[in-house]
């Protein structure tokens, strides 16, 4: 890498300064980009090693020209010429092998950093809690992992070796220039404030198109993405909205077209104004230098060394022009990507937190009470640091419950009741306000989360399903698990037969979010892959209340089996599954207000028996 190419150049000045405007090197990130470096450190120094050698191989064909000129030819010395002729081409040859080094380094350390900073980043991401997801945008996450990764990577591939290497090539090319001849030297450079200004203004109209071209693709990749999924598909289809829908692509992917073109036209001018400059520079230095030569103040080989040389000096110096903008875009993707890093994280293993080792199921609610609670401080506005939901107040309110081994649960009540999230603080997908959840006589936080989700089975009122074969998706439960495994907690989970008849049978991708199969079907499913977990407690979320009267029987069939043996909450509508319950416990505002068997609430006359009545009315409807 001797040089910026016109290309390089042209991108630099096309970088949106907009991010990095009054910015300054930060210390802290600049240690914490070393350190992300280090295990690469031996493979930097040799990159820039061999790019300070590669730069100075490229002075070498001017001076043997230079030679040829003024020693070989003047001398008619053929031994000479044969000699600086095998010289010209090692000095190729190495310089091309040596970019065939560089190359194959800058892309071991580019795609390394590139593995441990999403590797960093998914991790740190899978483990935020659950409340983090729900205040932070997907897209704004996998913008961090693909680009802010990239451009973080950029800084040791891209930026530093074009920096490293400009310089070099500048001062190594302007020493040679000098020592060669300093009035054309001088010349030289006095003509490049004629290019650098007006590119500037290039430069600034070039991003300014780059910007709203970002914009705009944005726009229509976000329209592709929401249109081209199954639901949004599928909406178009029934509202008939499919010539509305081409228009406006339409109208979207001409503002690109056009805005290519605009793009397309500064670009040239440019390259154009960038070759110009560099015609307009050999063509003086040949000039004067011509009159010098006739003058006998210089002679010819040294002219057309001069002539080489000059054109090797204005990419880089106009490239050094934007090094700034280029380091700090680098270093601003790394602070991005370090944001997602530091983001705290509220539910975190105790030091001295234990395994849950053989769990019996036993639940107990101590008091509870909960809100939800405002973004850890030092979470960055970009992820929701700025949204605030504790001043909801409380969700849950002294809740107070045992739930015994193997007891089965029914929790009821009206829409906002605090149902959902009374069995969340159960796998500990957010932490009590006050009070403590009770499993096995240790409280959660006690314990690791790995080892108290493998002890809790959850099944919920729309099963996510990844696109992927139908045998995948149920061994995410137990990657381990054989075939035969696998049949038999689809046999248990009533959904053997359905599998069986798939074009592919278990091997059959069922599309995304499992859009191939029926509600009922993917209960089930997804009922089995919690068979195959083998938890000790089950939380069921409204697992039946969408579901016909069919495909509600034969999930009530897979969840006489799932709940056998087993704890389990039960968040329910559908009269059967409440009525069959060992206990009821009934919520409104976040409160229980009764709790009994079906019988003995019924005669209370309170809460229950108005649901009651009103699951009775709909059941007959």
């Amino acid at each position: 890498m001797t040089a910026s190419s016109p290309f390089q150049v042209m991108h630099s000045m096309t970088a949106d300064r907009s991010g990095i405007d009054g910015k300054q090197l930060n210390k802290e990130t600049r240690r914490r980009v070393l350190a992300f470096a280090r295990p690469y450190r031996g493979a930097i120094f040799l990159y820039l090693s061999i790019i300070v050698a590669t730069t100075f191989l490229g002075l070498l064909p001017p001076l043997l020209i230079r030679e040829i000129f003024d020693v070989a030819i003047v001398d008619s010395n053929g031994g000479y010429l044969n000699l600086l002729f095998f010289v010209m081409i090692g000095a190729a040859a190495a310089e091309a092998l040596l970019s065939l080094v560089e190359r194959w380094l800058s892309s071991r350390i580019g795609e390394g950093l590139i593995f441990d900073l999403r590797v960093r980043l998914f991790d740190h991401v899978q483990r935020m809690p659950l409340a983090f997801f729900t205040r932070t945008q997907t897209g704004t996450l996998i913008s961090r992992l693909n680009n802010d990764v990239i451009g973080a990577q950029r800084a040791f591939t891209g930026t530093l070796g074009t920096v490293v290497g400009n310089l070099i090539t500048l001062t190594g090319t302007l020493l040679a220039m000098l020592i060669l001849e300093w009035r054309l030297t001088l010349l030289a450079i006095m003509i490049l404030p004629v290019f650098v200004l007006p590119a500037r203004r290039v430069g600034a109209s070039l991003q300014d198109i780059t910007r709203e071209s970002m914009t705009v693709n944005a726009s229509m990749n976000n329209t592709m993405t929401e249109r081209f999924n199954v639901a949004g598909a599928l909406l178009v289809k029934l509202f008939g909205r499919h010539g509305a829908e081409a228009a406006d692509f339409s109208d979207r992917a001409g503002r690109v077209r056009d805005i290519g073109v605009r793009s397309a036209m500064y670009s040239r001018v440019f390259l154009v104004a960038l070759t110009m400059v560099g015609a307009v520079g050999t063509a003086i230095v040949y000039w004067l230098g011509g009159h010098l030569v006739i003058d006998k103040s210089i002679t010819i080989g040294t002219l057309a060394a001069l002539g080489l040389y000059t054109v090797r000096i204005y990419l880089p110096l106009t490239s050094l022009s934007n090094a700034r903008v280029d380091v700090m875009t680098a270093f601003v993707s790394f602070e991005r990507v370090f944001e997602v890093l530091d983001a705290p994280n509220a539910i975190v293993d105790a030091p001295d937190a234990v395994e849950l080792v053989d769990p019996q199921g036993e639940v107990r609610f101590d008091h509870v009470y909960f809100r939800y609670p405002d973004p850890p401080e030092g979470t960055p506005a970009s992820l929701g640091g700025e949204e605030s939901t504790a001043s909801a107040g409380d969700v849950l309110t002294d809740i107070d419950l045992t739930v015994a081994p193997g007891q089965m649960v029914a929790i009821v009540g009206p829409s906002g009741a605090g149902k959902t999230t009374l069995t969340s603080l159960v796998p500990r997908l957010y932490d009590v306000g006050a009070g403590a959840i009770i499993v096995d006589g240790h409280d959660v936080r006690s314990l690791t989360q790995d080892s108290l989700r493998r002890a809790i089975g959850v099944v919920s009122q729309d099963p996510h399903l990844f696109h992927d074969t139908v045998a995948m998706n149920l061994r995410y439960a137990d990657t381990s698990a054989g075939n035969a495994e696998v049949e038999a907690a689809c046999r248990a989970a009533r959904i053997h037969d359905v599998i069986a008849a798939l074009p592919d049978g278990y091997d059959t991708i069922v599309g995304e979010r499992g859009y191939r199969l029926s509600g009922g079907e993917k209960q089930r499913l997804a009922i089995a892959r919690m068979l195959l977990k083998n938890p000790a407690i089950v939380v069921l979320d409204e697992a039946t209340s969408h579901l016909d009267t069919e495909n509600e029987a034969y999930v009530q069939e897979a969840l006489a089996n799932a709940l056998s043996g087993r704890t389990s909450l039960v968040i329910a509508h559908r009269l059967s599954t409440i009525t069959d319950a060992d206990l009821i416990v009934v919520l409104d505002n976040g409160r229980v207000v009764e709790t009994g068997t079906h019988d003995e609430l019924r005669h209370r006359g309170g809460l229950y028996e108005e649901l009651y009545e009103a699951l009775v009315r709909a059941d007959h409807v």
